[in-house]
């Protein structure tokens, strides 16, 4: 691999100490505090409650737009784009696709070579959600770029579908060495971990069956993270006559994260819609079994014999599946244990050289003006 040391501009739409940070932001802490090490690393994301410039783990994190509510937040951040790359001198632009437009058409504006790193490629649902026809900014944004990096197999087919001629390079989301080594006394509990949006995390689906299933099971339900619907979640509990049995634990990190993933009898994601869910790669890697929803990325993530893959959105199917997890939990041991094997194949230091590898070549290929276009 060439030692040429890069000016790496990350456009990375989201900070990972934002309220209700998604996997996206991990990745894009993990990989670029390792290439920080040999690369000169800014990273731009939009301005978050509580937003701050800052310099850590070798990189520069700024932020562009205004801090005028998510919206208002997201948009001007998007809008900032151009004057972004105008104000910090880079060899290479790296461009995450975000919420809910996925990429800002970077390649079309762009003087250095572009890499995109893609998580997800939601903006159809999103469209739907928001009622607005992002899904085009979405589809024109997959034909700007030249070289893609992404997150799973289901997501790299939907990008060269969408744009023959891209090269595409998978690349998964990681796991800390630290989740692999995680221990915990056991506690009865089913447990969900991630951002709270009821609309793409199924959290309504996930409230309804343990409310079905709660009359089996002594066991609480944790709800751990923070993000947009945590208020409606509550009052969803409390109509459903489980709030004593549900746990919100706020938003968990680090050493603590591990801790409570190795500590679940089982771990719930019934995601209507995700890119490469980090939670289940980290559940797994703590030994803990993943009840999923039967979407592409989960699917390639929760392998045979490591949990149990259901329907989505099937209540029912759901409460059937809780109350059996909970109910056993030698079937959940040995599960949790074949999952913790599989996880070796998330592991941040051989995914961060595999990304440089991707930007070095990219760099060494398109380093012209507007080379990625």
């Amino acid at each position: 691999m060439s030692t040429r040391r890069l000016r790496i501009l990350h456009l990375a739409f989201e900070d990972p100490v934002a309220p209700g940070a998604g996997g996206g932001s991990v990745r894009t802490l993990e990989v670029n505090r390792r290439l920080a090490e040999r690369h000169d690393i800014t990273v731009v994301t939009y301005k978050h409650p509580g937003w701050r410039d800052r310099d850590e783990d070798g990189i520069a994190w700024r932020h562009a737009g205004v801090p005028a509510g998510y919206a208002g937040a997201v948009a001007s951040y998007f809008a900032a784009l151009p004057a972004v790359l105008a104000r910090f001198p880079h060899d290479l632009v790296v461009e995450d696709f975000g919420a809910p437009i996925g990429g800002a058409l970077v390649p079309l504006y762009a003087r250095r070579p572009c890499v995109a790193v893609v998580n997800w490629l939601f903006a159809r649902e999103m469209a739907r959600k928001y009622r607005l026809p992002v899904h085009w900014v979405q589809a024109l944004a997959v034909r700007s770029h030249r070289r893609v990096v992404a997150v799973s197999d289901d997501l790299a087919a939907r990008l060269r579908a969408g744009n023959p001629r891209v090269e595409v390079e998978v690349i998964p989301n990681g796991v800390e060495p630290a989740a692999f080594a995680a221990a915990a006394p056991p506690r009865e509990a089913a447990l969900f971990l991630g951002r709270l949006d009821i609309h793409q995390k199924g959290l309504d689906v996930l409230l309804d069956a343990f409310a079905k299933a709660a009359a089996t099971t002594t066991a609480d339900l944790v709800v751990a993270g923070d993000g947009p619907d945590a208020a409606a979640l509550r009052r969803r509990a409390d109509r459903l006559g489980i709030a004593d049995r549900v746990e919100f634990a706020g938003r968990v990190t680090g050493a603590a994260k591990y801790a409570l993933l190795a500590s679940a009898r089982v771990v719930c994601m019934p995601s209507r819609y995700e890119g490469l869910p980090l939670v289940a790669a980290e559940a797994l890697a703590c030994g803990t079994p993943v009840l999923a929803a039967g979407i592409d990325c989960l699917r390639s993530v929760v392998e045979p014999g490591t949990g149990w893959i259901l329907p989505p959105d099937d209540v029912d199917a759901w409460a059937a599946a809780i109350a059996g997890a909970l109910a056993d939990p030698d079937a959940c041991a040995a599960m949790g244990a074949r999952g913790r094997a599989s996880a070796g194949r998330f592991e941040w230091d051989g995914i961060a050289l595999r990304q440089e590898a991707f930007y070095l070549r990219a760099a060494a290929r398109d380093g012209r003006a507007g080379g990625s276009r």
